[in-house]
């Protein structure tokens, strides 16, 4: 495509899981597409198609042939160890002037390029599972055959489920550990905050109240003012007052150190895995 048409492009899905599910949501409620632009496909669940068409309205396809012979854009959303087998059964599909999107983990441009035996336009994503709220951060990446107009195309895609990031291929796996990985850390803190606050003698509701509710003025907090997060720490850390007892419980479990190690570890992990299909 030379230009962006959003009134006549076709998008085909080869895939149904959660992320499809949460890019449907965020292009339907949001009306970057009609729900006729869009094809559905998936390997074997047709029950997942069904209901995936029901509830957007986009069309189930039960022909992968047919959604790229009707796609401009394809999305590879299949698990990563069904993707060589899945990519591969598409040579001789895929046309050169078709633009690729990926939301498959640890899998290179290069690699689908190679399983797809084409040279076409490849970008790769990484969203967390915020998507489905329309709150992911999302990593992009694209090879270079990706025209600054498919780029932009893939952008407003993926803003329909929140922050797009445009970064160097190489990144996406730190930004997997970071953001991909990174609701995790953030439950695994909220599930820690909720039981002190239970085994004090708190109402699991309350607890649950509190702790969301502070994360989110934190968050916001952060979004809204230029202070660095040590700053906006040290504001809130009284000299021998209750935030200080506290942080000083968590330097004695080297907290900060742990949270660097599970994010540089999620990232090896990622780049690991990517090793895997090379």
């Amino acid at each position: 495509m030379s230009s962006i048409n959003l009134q006549t492009v076709r998008i085909g899905f080869l895939g149904a899981g959660s992320i499809v599910e949460a890019m449907l949501a965020g292009i339907v409620k949001n009306r970057l597409l009609l729900p006729e632009q869009v094809l559905i496909t998936n390997r074997c669940n047709q029950d997942r198609l069904q209901w995936l068409s029901e509830q957007f309205g986009v069309s189930a396809c039960s022909n992968k042939h047919t959604l790229i012979s009707q796609s401009d854009i394809l999305i590879l959303a299949m698990k990563p160890k069904d993707a060589a087998e899945a990519c591969q059964s598409l040579r001789g599909l895929v046309r050169k002037e078709q633009l690729i999107i990926s939301v498959i983990a640890g899998v290179s441009t290069d690699c689908l390029g190679e399983w797809l035996d084409i040279d076409c336009p490849i970008v790769r994503t990484m969203p967390n599972t915020s998507s489905a709220i329309g709150l992911s951060a999302t990593g992009m990446a694209a090879n270079r055959f990706v025209t600054k107009e498919q780029l932009q195309l893939a952008t407003l895609l993926f803003e329909a489920i929140g922050s797009v990031y445009t970064v160097a291929e190489e990144e996406l796996d730190i930004i997997t550990g970071l953001s991909g990985s990174g609701p995790a850390y953030i439950y695994y803190l909220v599930e820690a905050m909720e039981g002190a606050g239970e085994k004090a003698g708190l109402s699991r509701e309350m607890a649950r109240k509190l702790t969301v509710q502070t994360l989110l003025g934190a968050a916001q907090m952060l979004l809204h003012t230029t202070d660095e997060p040590a700053l906006l720490r040290k504001k809130v850390t009284s000299p021998g007052g209750t935030t200080q007892a506290g942080l000083e419980v968590l330097e004695s479990f080297r907290f900060q150190q742990a949270i660097t190690s599970a994010v540089l570890r999620a990232a090896e992990r990622a780049r690991e895995l990517g090793a895997q299909y090379q």
